[in-house]
């Protein structure tokens, strides 16, 4: 366990986090100044390990398209993985969706108000159930995402370590405590818990925090002891692997492209993709003799993913219009109606900047 288990006073923090949020946090972003759940909701997801500047274009044509939960639940598949194309962590997209029919199914369209139950629906986890219950229905609930989980293991200098389960479970205990109290209205608990967030954000940075922006610099005994650094802790790292993929780049004269649905689960699971192989030998097997001979190798190019490298290496083949390819799976999509559909980043990146090859 780790030695310090005790917050700073209550009304202290909670006061000057509410304060500081007013005057210097963030307010004008396209998910605030709301109490809709289901645009709180729905940034909270695609904010996931994803940054705002990245967010902001992708939740405002969601919404756009789709403003409701009602549209969300009623959109197909493949509009919702359209829309999302590009964001990465695609799971999120396919409980997003899920999600949505959930609410207009078993809870008449409208959001749970209670943490608990909200963390019922599919892909809302703890953090994300607190930050729609407080932010949109003023419940007193902690949230803990990565950066708020930062900014409490420094503010308490707080030495458990986060990958055992039970330091986890400390840390959400000390979180609670430090919520405003039940006198404080909604207005001000949704506030506090943007204000976490936003510190986490702007100022409490991994590296090179801002300590001397921040309103609990005279609280932080992290910053006291000179070693905003060691938080949080964290020893259990997860291994970098890498793999090479190879991509079967077909395309008739007319711009159509042969795409295929990912399987599901793995890479890209669910969504459009030109067809994977582990190989080139692989890929060249799978072809006729004299569409082989006509495979241009394109420059190869590395993908990240959390985890893992991924190492892509195209080959681009002219086909000709309305013939299929025997023995391979997929279709011919239209040039005109790919460009809608869910693909992964770098396949929708290599038919873009490379589509007159």
């Amino acid at each position: 366990m780790p030695k310090t288990l005790s917050a700073p006073s209550l009304p202290r923090v909670a006061d000057k986090v509410v304060r500081w949020q007013k005057s210097h946090g963030r307010n004008s972003l396209p998910w605030q100044n709301t109490q809709d759940p289901y645009r709180v909701w729905l940034s909270e997801i695609m904010l996931q390990q994803t940054q705002v500047a990245t967010v902001r274009d992708y939740f405002e044509r969601f919404t756009h398209r789709l403003p409701t939960v009602a549209d969300l639940a009623q959109a197909s598949a493949d509009e919702v993985m359209g829309l999302w194309s590009g964001l990465g962590y695609y799971s999120r997209a396919r409980n997003l969706h899920r999600c949505a029919q959930m609410v207009m199914q078993q809870h008449g369209g409208q959001f749970p108000k209670q943490a608990a139950l909200l963390q019922t629906l599919p892909g809302i986890g703890r953090s994300t159930a607190a930050a729609i219950a407080s932010l949109c229905f003023g419940e007193r609930v902690a949230i803990l995402d990565a950066n708020v989980k930062r900014v409490l293991t420094r503010l308490l200098a707080f030495e458990g370590d986060l990958a055992q389960a039970a330091q986890e479970r400390a840390l959400w205990a000390l979180a609670q405590s430090l919520v405003p109290g039940e006198q404080v209205n909604t207005k001000a608990m949704a506030r506090y818990t943007q204000g976490m967030m936003d510190l986490g954000a702007t100022v409490c940075l991994a590296r090179n925090p801002l300590c001397d922006q921040c309103p609990l610099h005279t609280d932080c005994r992290a910053l006291a002891a000179g070693k905003m650094q060691d938080f949080p802790v964290r020893t259990r790292k997860l291994k970098r692997s890498s793999q090479s993929i190879w991509l079967l780049w077909a395309q008739d004269m007319h711009g159509a492209v042969w795409l295929q649905r990912r399987p599901v689960p793995g890479v890209w699971a669910g969504l459009y993709c030109l067809p994977v192989f582990d190989s080139e030998s692989q890929l060249r097997e799978a072809l006729p003799a004299t569409a082989g001979s006509k495979l241009q190798a394109m420059p190869s190019f590395v993908h990240v993913l959390t985890h893992k490298d991924l190492h892509i290496h195209p080959l681009y083949l002219r086909a000709a219009a309305g013939r299929g390819l025997p023995g391979l799976e997929g279709r011919w999509i239209a040039k005109q109606d790919w460009p809608s559909l869910g693909l992964p980043a770098p396949v929708r990146k290599l038919l873009e900047t490379s589509g007159s090859a």
